[in-house]
């Protein structure tokens, strides 16, 4: 298979190669913004891969909050009855109850460093995105860039809008605005996308992701279910996960170095923030891993595209210009069997093909060669590989270190760009 240098940036594996299972494919392959559903059908009701759940999910949370509406001003009303007290006295029970109205003093102000805290900085900055197209509609979350509406999402939320579809933002003071597409990048599953007629808005800060250590709190908000404004917490479970979560015909995969959190994150929370307890925005909420039995909520492995890695394209995407990767000039795979004897290995990217002119091949690397490390990072697979190489940019100067025939070599090389 020859690189297609145009498109084409280290797809996994090569056209006509038999793939090995995929640890991440199907099992991370979950987007948060729910899918495409029939027309007409009410975006917060919209689940994933299970239209039918879905609706009874969303039936059944109605039917909760009936339930405990009635039954709590039912069991106030019963208590009062056979206590025999009128509810316009001053005594017994609705004196108690009134003592209670009165008495409530204003909340202490939020500790700084608190999830509260964090809440009521960074949800002004936080929307919900409703999207309709030919193939349905749905709804996702998205982070404020900018004073006049330039809004950073996934791209898998505003893909059921192109060509033809549209695009409504609600802001978190119940106002909303019409919104355009300014730009996609499938291979990071980033856009940015802009409301009409709108200003004085709250940008989001952005913070670093390169800063994050494993054990953090962290803090995701989003609309999950289209249950806007949901703040939920936890800790970043790990690091550089490389997770692939879509690829088209070409080759060419969606695949990124996650971060992994616990936080709860559901269908819907997809182009929500990840912030630290700063409130600044570390990542952007993308996909989570399904249970063996299907089930589309959370069990507690969600990812998060790091906002570092994907910052200079955002940028390129809101100035409109075309986003551009990192390119190494081979197709990987896995490793299929064992290579050499003194330094076997069965982790790595093992090279398929590498392109003719390519910064790979003027590195001297070969087909059957394994690359181990990039820099300082170990290379365990090919969406390894993959994910790595897409974490730094065109022009950049890496160390690339392999295996041939169980003999390490390194060279150092300038990535190539799409």
């Amino acid at each position: 298979m020859t690189d297609n240098s145009d498109t084409v940036t280290l797809p996994s594996t090569p056209p006509n190669t038999p793939q090995p299972p995929n640890p991440y494919g199907q099992q991370y392959g979950a987007p948060l913004g729910p899918p495409p559903a029939p027309p007409g059908q009410p975006a917060q009701q919209q689940p994933v891969k299970q239209p039918g759940r879905g609706r009874f999910v969303a039936g059944v949370l109605a039917a909760a909050l009936v339930v405990g509406g009635g039954a709590g001003l039912g069991g106030a009303a019963a208590y009062d009855a056979l206590n025999g007290d009128d509810p316009a006295s001053d005594s017994g029970a609705a004196s108690t109850l009134k003592t209670a109205s009165t008495a409530a003093a204003p909340a202490d102000p939020a500790v700084e460093g608190s999830v509260e805290a964090v809440a009521e900085k960074v949800l002004p900055s936080v929307v919900q995105i409703n999207v309709s197209g030919g193939q349905g509609s749905g709804s996702g979350s998205g982070i404020v860039l900018t004073e006049d509406g330039q809004i950073l999402t996934n791209e898998h939320v505003v893909e059921v809008a192109q060509g033809g579809g549209t695009l409504s933002v609600s802001f978190d003071d119940g106002t909303t605005a019409a919104a355009e597409v300014l730009g996609t990048d499938p291979l990071t599953d980033t856009a940015v996308i802009q409301a009409q007629g709108v200003s004085g808005l709250t940008p989001a800060t952005i913070g670093s992701s390169d800063e994050l250590r494993i054990g953090q709190t962290v803090v995701a908000i989003g609309s999950p279910f289209g249950l806007e404004s949901t703040v939920t917490s936890g800790i970043v479970s790990a690091l550089n996960r490389p997770v692939q979560v879509a690829s088209d015909g070409a080759g060419n995969s969606t695949t990124y170095p996650a971060i992994q959190t616990d936080a709860a994150i559901n269908p819907g929370n997809s182009g929500g923030p990840l912030v630290d307890l700063s409130g600044n925005v570390v990542g952007i909420n993308s996909s989570i891993r399904t249970s063996s039995t299907g089930s589309d909520g959370s069990i507690g492995l969600g990812f998060s595209i790091p906002i570092d890695e994907v910052l200079p394209i955002v940028q390129q995407m809101a100035a409109g210009e075309q986003p551009t990767h990192a390119k190494l000039g081979v197709t990987v795979r896995d490793v299929q069997s064992e290579v050499g004897t003194a330094t076997s290995t069965s982790q790595g990217a093992q090279i398929a093909e590498v392109a003719a002119g390519s910064t790979a091949d003027q590195a001297g690397l070969k087909s059957g060669d394994i690359v181990t490390a990039v820099d300082d990072t170990r290379i365990t697979g090919a969406d390894s590989l993959v994910a790595t190489i897409r974490s730094y940019r065109p022009g950049d100067t890496v160390t690339l270190t392999w295996l041939r025939n169980g003999t390490e070599q390194s060279a150092s090389l300038t990535l190539d760009t799409d």
